[in-house]
């Protein structure tokens, strides 16, 4: 089941994913503009850091920017079931082994 606000594009995709057999063909498309208000609450942070730095100059900045910012918001709410919220020592080890990089 995928949950989608009422936009029309998203049915002719996900149609389009189906027929090139990247989606199941039991998989369903739900538009309720309400059901992915989670998911829209949960990246509001994000888009918040990414309006205040103005854009990007290349995708691959973007994309590496995007991804550690998404790593700091799981540790600051407190989303990796291992990785105690106050353990900074594990939390340097998480980053480390998230980009392979040394804090």
């Amino acid at each position: 089941m995928i949950n989608v606000d009422g936009h029309p594009a998203y049915p002719l995709a996900i149609a389009e994913l189906k027929a090139n057999g990247a989606l199941g063909r039991r998989c369903r498309c739900r538009p309720s503009p309400y059901l992915n208000n989670v998911l829209e609450q949960d990246h509001r942070f994000l888009k918040k850091r990414i309006a205040a730095s103005l854009g990007f100059r290349s995708v691959d900045g973007a994309l590496r920017t995007i991804q550690g910012y998404g790593a700091m918001n799981k540790i600051r709410k407190g989303q990796i079931r291992w990785l105690a919220k106050g353990d900074v020592v594990e939390q340097v080890r998480f980053i480390n082994q998230t980009f392979g990089i040394a804090a």
